[in-house]
């Protein structure tokens, strides 16, 4: 019997990119290879910013499996590559600035129980059985957020706390939220999930950390069936 493989949706390819860049920065920064701490150093300073203000980040970020067309899948449309790229620069910049000065992976795929999204991410710097109001705040300002530039920038605050407490965080499934998000209607469905993390997290017994996830492709919902370019066209 032939199993038939549904082509990958754009937000897949854009999760499946990101984690592809993150576990090669990431496992480099570790390393202490010198040419991953200077292409750290550089993404940080895109953090919170948009990214065509910094063409020195564009080299950084290898935007080109985007541009090829996988067996049985379609082309990305414009707004797609754009969409993507944007999200690929916020992403990773954001990594960037999660793992400066830390020695263990601040980017870790999100399994069940291990709290690696941005909800259950937020929930883990509060105390057991209680919620911070004040930490709640941010992830409630970030979910409402008018567009991608001041999302990103209350992100790089939520992130600077994580790093803090060294909490890690699913980049990759962050990066394909970040690319939903930009989608028509998308933003609504990226605060459920972020909501449903958030409270997934807070059902189960904080008291104990997770052990941590190995870096690696991180999942979220597919997008639907219809095309951006269907959605953006109505």
């Amino acid at each position: 019997m032939t199993t038939v493989t549904a082509p990958a949706t754009a937000r897949r390819r854009v999760t499946d990119l990101a984690s592809a860049h993150l576990a090669t920065l990431q496992r480099g920064y570790l390393d202490d290879q010198p040419h991953a701490v200077a292409a750290l150093a550089r993404l940080r300073r895109g953090a919170g910013r948009e990214a065509g203000q910094l063409p020195d980040l564009w080299a950084l970020i290898d935007t080109g499996p985007l541009h090829a067309t996988p067996a049985g899948a379609r082309p990305l449309s414009e707004s797609e590559l754009v969409r993507a790229e944007d999200a690929l620069h916020v992403a990773l910049t954001l990594y960037a600035l999660h793992q400066q000065s830390r020695r263990t992976g601040m980017y870790q795929a999100d399994r069940p129980g291990s709290g690696r999204g941005l909800g259950a991410a937020v929930r883990r710097m509060m105390k057991p059985g209680e919620i911070d109001e004040a930490v709640h705040k941010r992830l409630v300002r970030a979910g409402t957020a008018p567009d991608l530039t001041v999302l990103a920038q209350r992100l790089r605050d939520i992130v600077v706390l994580l790093r803090r407490e060294d909490i890690a965080l699913d980049h990759a499934l962050l990066a394909g939220q970040l690319y939903t998000w930009q989608r028509p209607g998308g933003a609504d469905l990226v605060r459920r999930e972020w909501g449903r993390s958030f409270h997934a997290w807070h059902d189960k017994d904080p008291s104990g950390d997770a052990a941590p996830a190995s870096a690696g492709p991180a999942g979220g919902p597919d997008d639907t069936s219809t095309t951006d370019t269907d959605k953006d066209a109505s």
